[in-house]
């Protein structure tokens, strides 16, 4: 029997709720697990159904289980910033996505390089929303157009700009390849492959994103949305 995938909305549009409960309740696979019009309000569990305790960011006291997906809006009623909203619910070990009435570039790559795990503008239908929830609860990102656009026109300094080649033997190698592997895909040398390999770390590093091991490149893959094409 699949696992059932809990689930968590922060929202303040009352009819948004509804729909969404009224959505997510014909979908087997995901349970509906509280809804809140704040992240305070989600942590503190003022509705009853998830009690976090305190509400202190990223408390969960002994015994409670977060959900593993929270749906959070972008912009909230309470004045609160999104970045320290998606930090918040991080702490928690929830994966969070950012549902927005609007694709607005710069809040999108903000979202994502505050740790958010996609984007997703509200006019979408229910299965791209229960793909998308899915997607997150395996470990995987979330992907969609208008994350993917955001991410292609990121000129941002944190972003290093990658060539195709370095690109490619970037995502070989944090896949899991090795870079002999990586070299054989791409029709070159293992020594011409660590050079390209090097030359992402350096680029990273002068970012301030440095990139020490495997495991920091494959976040790095994930937090630029890389394998998103």
């Amino acid at each position: 029997m699949a696992r059932v995938i809990t689930v968590a909305v922060v929202d303040d549009d009352r009819m948004l709720l509804d729909g969404l409960r009224a959505w997510l309740g014909g979908v087997p696979e995901l349970r509906l697990v509280a809804t809140a019009a704040t992240v305070g309000e989600l942590l503190g569990a003022a509705d009853g159904h998830l009690p976090y305790g305190a509400g202190a960011p990223g408390y969960t006291p002994p015994g409670m289980v977060p959900p593993d997906v929270v749906l959070l809006d972008l912009v909230l009623r309470d004045g609160s910033a999104p970045t320290d909203n998606i930090r918040r619910l991080l702490r928690t070990g929830s994966r969070v996505l950012m549902i927005s009435t609007v694709p607005d570039r710069s809040r999108i790559i903000e979202a994502i390089r505050a740790g958010a795990d996609g984007y997703l503008t509200k006019d979408h239908d229910l299965p791209t929303l229960v793909t998308a929830i899915k997607d997150l609860a395996t470990g995987r990102g979330a992907h969609s157009p208008e994350l993917a656009f955001a991410c292609a026109h990121d000129s941002s300094p944190a972003r290093p700009r990658l060539s195709p080649r370095e690109r490619q033997i970037l995502l070989d190698y944090a896949s899991g390849m090795t870079l002999k592997s990586a070299a054989r895909r791409a029709g070159i040398t293992v020594h011409t492959a660590k050079d390209y390999l090097d030359r992402v770390k350096v680029k990273y590093q002068q970012a301030g994103r440095p990139t020490y091991t495997k495991l920091d490149l494959a976040r790095r893959v994930r937090e630029d949305h890389l394998d998103g094409g």
